[in-house]
């Protein structure tokens, strides 16, 4: 069939193509761009859902409005008040394919359209049975019903069992914009309602949050200003990258953004021909374009690997004696255990080849050239979720310190460069406030990673970063802005977790999975239905106009509206407003970053005229800046935040908890699950469960986006041929990946772009239980988190060990179940008043 001269395909004969697409993609990363011309070719003829034009072809006639998203900033098209196409902002020099997948995600056929309740929840209330969360059809009720029964009940359990049973952490990226951002207003909403138990360290870096204090004195490493990448691509002779994936992760702009300069820089790193070793399991999209030196470790193994160079530098006298005794302290009780006087064994290479199974003299070799060379080590976020994800930053550290580069251009170490665009950019725009979040007046919180422990066990007592935490009994959930059932580790874990509580509440777009096990589920808008600035986290040159492009669809509102008609009923509306409507706020944070901006030398122009325009550039800033360089001219003045104020390679405070999973210093502690452990026997893959390449976590899994990966409309798994081979599996097979947590069905995809031993499934998939509300159902869809561990990495952090899991897999056999990931839930048709 064709309409307006492009032709349009079956979603069956779609989803074969694709999958076709995204095993040669799979055997071949493709890049820069190479990988937008492909896309703009799958783009040009794809099966779009219910509501959303192709994009192939210009769109003429159209009207467009600027706009941003985490994926970056565009043109919304506009025709006849709808929204039909995607313009890349003409300043971004490599905008994400990812926007053109925009109006699908706007017009989703899984858009939640009215407020609704769970059917036995209307009836019962609290009292209703909570087991048939996530498989109960739910009944539209009118916006004044919603609001009420919400109202009511936060009032109750307040009045019941006080706001410590109220918890709203409610993590999750949420949508791009500065008032708008969900989270941020529900922590706001409850902070005025009196209080509730928030949540600690995200899923993201929680180890590294609570180990990098105590090491450097600050979380500078992962959240900036780190060495740019202008000091770096200067200076730097050899880079050395541990699980980092810059270039795909580029495609990023948290919070929205103007430009996408990661993929710059890393072009640039390539011209200058740096040296780039990468050591990963997995070849990276960064791997095949800059062509670096592979070394491939056993997963969870690079804290031997590096113990195993720090050996060599010492035993050698490679090491800078007299950076150790500046700059740091504790050297002598970390050497101590690098020789083995603390318990026989010396953490030397041909130790570390047993653990990490990388040759011992290419571990000698890589020791030797770090030395030899002005060296830069970055390593992802990736690496410290784990079994004692705190010693790989504190080991890696340590070895920076003793090469003795920390401080100098184009030396030392970083830790966000990989996280998402723009980190290590030199900026140049001032940062916007938004709308502050207030105070929680009970300043109780939760590790985001043990929310699952926390709902399930009441009263239980925890170590958490040299205190005793005790969980409180959680009666009622309130989520906005985030999907757990994507994100937390163990999702049957979760859903025996989810049964528990008296009321969840949810503020959504779509029909999540976290929606579907709701029991009050309120309509929220999307980026283009509400107004809203967007300006990157990390460092960007513009400030961006989010207009509202259409008005909002059905009957969803934006979250500030729905919080400031809670906070209405509930008697707080002035303090939550402040008086001030949308727009006032956007103006408010405007004006605030043009005072600072004016204090930096830069006149922004007025709010109204940035508002036509759509966009302020700012010129680049400082191109030169050195992480800690100022420590290294002028320690004494510029001490970093320790109680040394040195670099502390052996931490007193952390020897006074006397945690036997956090020693003081850097160590080698086995994790919890890896392939050199007994339990590798019966399961012996190590799972890798990255960012997905093609979406943020699981936002646009949703959208049309997902042909380009899927395999037979399922989560692809990356398997090594030599592993497919042993289990007679082929590329485009259905495999089941399971593991005494779970099991999943995926997508075979062959190839030795993984490690031997190795598999990886992206996390993100919407999870899609074959027996809806149902604990240890199988998922048909791919959610990775029903595999992954739900352990802390230590007592100290409680973080995330999602990249510490083992796994087995084997050939799908029985009829494939169908997907039900984007199927709404039943609904009932009764409109109550």
């Amino acid at each position: 069939m064709e309409k307006n001269g492009v032709k349009k395909v079956s979603r069956r004969t779609f989803v074969k193509t694709s999958a076709a697409i995204a095993a040669a993609v799979a055997a071949r990363p493709l890049v820069l761009a190479e990988a937008q011309a492909l896309i703009g070719a799958i783009a040009a003829s794809p099966f779009m859902s219910a509501g959303a034009q192709t994009l192939a072809g210009p769109i003429y006639d159209a009207s467009t409005v600027m706009s941003s998203s985490h994926w970056g900033s565009f043109l919304a098209q506009l025709e006849g008040g709808r929204f039909v196409g995607v313009l890349p902002f003409a300043k971004d020099a490599y905008p994400s394919p990812m926007i053109q997948a925009m109006p699908d995600r706007v017009y989703a056929a899984n858009r939640v359209n009215y407020p609704m309740v769970r059917e036995s929840y209307l009836k019962h209330g609290f009292r209703s049975g909570r087991t048939s969360r996530g498989r109960e059809p739910f009944v539209r009720v009118s916006w004044d019903h919603a609001l009420e029964l919400v109202a009511q009940e936060l009032t109750r359990v307040k009045a019941s069992h006080g706001a410590q049973a109220i918890f709203g952490g409610s993590n999750g990226w949420r949508s791009a914009g500065k008032l708008h951002d969900a989270s941020t207003l529900l922590h706001r909403f409850l902070g005025q309602f009196g209080g509730y138990v928030g949540e600690n360290g995200g899923y993201s870096w929680a180890a590294a949050k609570k180990i990098l204090p105590y090491v450097v004195g600050s979380a500078q490493p992962i959240s900036g200003p780190l060495t740019t990448w202008p000091n770096i691509i200067k200076n730097t002779q050899l880079m050395v990258v541990f699980g980092s994936t810059p270039l795909k992760n580029a495609q990023i702009l948290r919070g929205g953004g103007g430009d996408h300069a990661t993929v710059t820089w890393i072009r640039k790193l390539k011209e200058a021909r740096v040296e780039v070793i990468s050591i990963n399991p997995v070849a990276e999209e960064d791997d095949e374009y800059l062509k670096p030196q592979l070394i491939r470790p056993r997963p969870n193994t690079d804290i031997a690997l590096m113990l195993g160079a720090a050996h060599t530098l010492y035993t050698e006298g490679l090491y800078d004696k007299d950076f150790i005794s500046k700059y740091t302290i504790g050297f002598d009780k970390f050497l101590d255990y690098l020789l083995g006087k603390a318990d026989g064994q010396p953490k030397d290479a041909q130790w570390a080849s047993k653990i990490a199974e990388v040759d011992a003299e290419e571990i000698t070799t890589l020791a030797r050239k770090m030395a030899a060379k002005r060296t830069m080590i970055i390593a992802g976020a990736a690496l410290q979720r784990a079994s004692h994800g705190e010693q790989v930053y504190w080991t890696l550290i340590t070895l920076a310190a003793m090469l003795g580069q920390i401080g100098l251009p184009g030396g030392g170490f970083g830790f966000g460069y990989g996280y998402y665009s723009n980190y290590g950019d030199p900026g140049g725009a001032v940062g916007v406030t938004g709308i502050p979040a207030g105070k929680n007046p009970l300043n109780l919180i939760i590790p985001t990673a043990r929310i699952s422990d926390a709902i399930l066990n009441p009263g239980k007592s925890i170590e958490f970063n040299g205190k005793k935490l005790t969980y409180p009994d959680i009666r009622l959930v309130y989520w906005s802005g985030g999907n757990p059932f994507t994100h937390q580790q163990d999702t049957n874990k979760l859903v025996k977790a989810w049964q528990r509580p008296e009321t969840i509440i949810v503020n959504e777009i779509f029909w999540t999975p976290t929606a579907k096990f709701a029991d009050i589920v309120l309509p929220a808008v999307t980026e283009l239905e509400r107004n809203d600035l967007a300006r990157a986290q990390a460092p960007d040159r513009f400030i961006v106009a989010m207009h509202r492009a259409i008005d909002p669809l059905f009957e969803a509102r934006s979250d500030y509206d729905i919080f400031t008609a809670l906070a209405e009923r509930l008697g707080f509306k002035q303090t939550f407003t402040e008086g001030r409507s949308e727009m006032d706020w956007l103006q408010h944070f405007y004006e605030t970053a043009a005072k600072s901006s004016h204090a930096q030398g830069f006149e922004m122009p007025d709010f109204k005229s940035f508002w036509e325009k759509g966009y302020v550039e700012f010129p680049e800033g400082p191109a030169d800046h050195v992480m800690y360089g100022d420590f290294r001219k002028d320690p004494d003045s510029n001490p970093l935040g320790t109680p040394s104020g040195k670099i502390e390679i052996y931490s007193q405070q952390i020897a006074s908890y006397r945690y036997d999973d956090c020693p003081p210093h850097p160590a080698w502690l086995e994790p919890a699950e890896w392939l050199g452990s007994p339990k590798a026997a019966k399961y012996p893959l190590h799972l890798d469960s990255p960012h997905p390449r093609n979406r943020l976590h699981s936002q646009l899994d949703n959208t049309w986006i997902r042909a380009w990966y899927e395999v037979n409309e399922r989560e692809p798994v990356w398997i090594n041929s030599r592993d497919a081979q042993a289990r007679k599996i082929a590329n485009g097979d259905v495999v089941r990946v399971y593991n005494d947590r779970g099991q999943v069905l995926a997508g075979a995809v062959v190839t030795d772009r993984v490690r031997h031993g190795v598999v990886r499934i992206a996390e993100g998939a919407w999870y899609d239980p074959e027996r809806p509300g149902s604990v240890g159902s199988l998922d048909k869809h791919g959610n990775v988190n029903v595999l992954t561990l739900d352990e802390p990495a230590s007592r100290l952090s409680q973080g995330s060990i999602a990249k510490t899991s083992l796994v087995q897999v084997e050939k799908y056999s029985g009829a494939l179940p169908p997907i039900t990931a984007f199927t709404p839930p039943p609904e009932r048709t009764v409109i109550t008043s």
